[in-house]
């Protein structure tokens, strides 16, 4: 006999109750949108103040790269061709009337790289420390930009001899130098030259070109521990005997020397 569901016709439907939605779930994920917003402005009132406590060079410096962040260089200063504010407001012109054309903007920036190597020169003079070895520091304007030549004499020599070791008066006066080209954002290449004399160990061992390359590299640490900026540093370089500064006398210590080049703004 058949059942009594068949014999009717049809199955009974099947009802299928649905909670209502009302609300996040308790582990939804809008607390973390509230979160890192809260993190986000913890840490832009952390800056504002790490800021209010620094020097103003360092605001100046803050400031300069939010306000052009593509043209913000890589020193921790200004290039020496916009110095002309402050103390050395007035000590460069800056070329008369109009627009300056490239030969203008070029030759305003070798008067002042001239001045500045005026400026670091008497500031050695002046001082008792340096007054011995400030006539062993010549500067001049090349096609790079601003020699600063560090020279050997017969009675003081800036390093241990055959070492790369820095004398504690030379040491400190690369610190003064570093601390002021360290306010230009100019790119700086630092070289080592020594004398024709061969160096103990023969071509195949110490020579020469490494203890320039070593004593050019001491130059540097000394620069940024003096204030130089790293990201300024372009080149380092140890010419060995190659390039003499007298090369009629080829064993003379005045050929024992670093030069630091101040390159002109790359910009010209």
């Amino acid at each position: 006999m058949a059942d009594g569901s068949e014999a009717g016709g049809g199955e009974e439907p099947i009802i299928i109750k649905k909670g209502k939605k009302g609300g996040d779930a308790p582990h939804g994920g809008a607390w973390k949108v509230a979160y890192a917003d809260f993190v986000t402005a913890m840490m832009a009132l952390f800056i504002v103040l790490w800021i209010l406590g620094q020097s103003e060079e360092v605001k100046q410096s803050v400031s300069g790269y939010f306000q052009d962040p593509i043209g913000f260089k890589a020193g921790g200063g200004k290039s020496i061709i916009d110095i002309g504010s402050g103390k050395d407001k007035g000590k460069y012109d800056t070329p008369p009337g109009g627009e300056a054309t490239e030969e203008d903007i070029k030759a305003l920036e070798t008067k002042r790289l001239s001045q500045m190597g005026n400026d670091i020169k008497e500031s050695l003079s002046k001082s008792a420390e340096f007054q011995n070895i400030a006539a062993q520091v010549e500067f001049e304007v090349v096609d790079e930009g601003l020699r600063i030549e560090i020279m050997d004499s017969q009675s003081d020599a800036f390093f241990q001899i055959g070492t790369a070791e820095l004398r504690g008066g030379a040491d400190k006066m690369l610190g003064l130098i570093g601390a002021e080209l360290g306010k230009l954002n100019n790119k700086i290449a630092v070289e080592g030259h020594t004398d024709a004399r061969p160096f103990p160990g023969g071509a195949y061992g110490y020579s020469n070109y490494e203890l320039s390359c070593d004593r050019a590299n001491a130059a540097r640490r000394s620069l940024l521990k003096g204030g130089l900026n790293v990201l300024q540093i372009e080149e380092i370089k140890g010419w060995a005997d190659k390039r003499l500064r007298m090369p009629q006398d080829p064993n003379n210590v005045i050929n024992r020397r670093i030069s630091i080049i101040v390159k002109y703004s790359e910009n010209l």
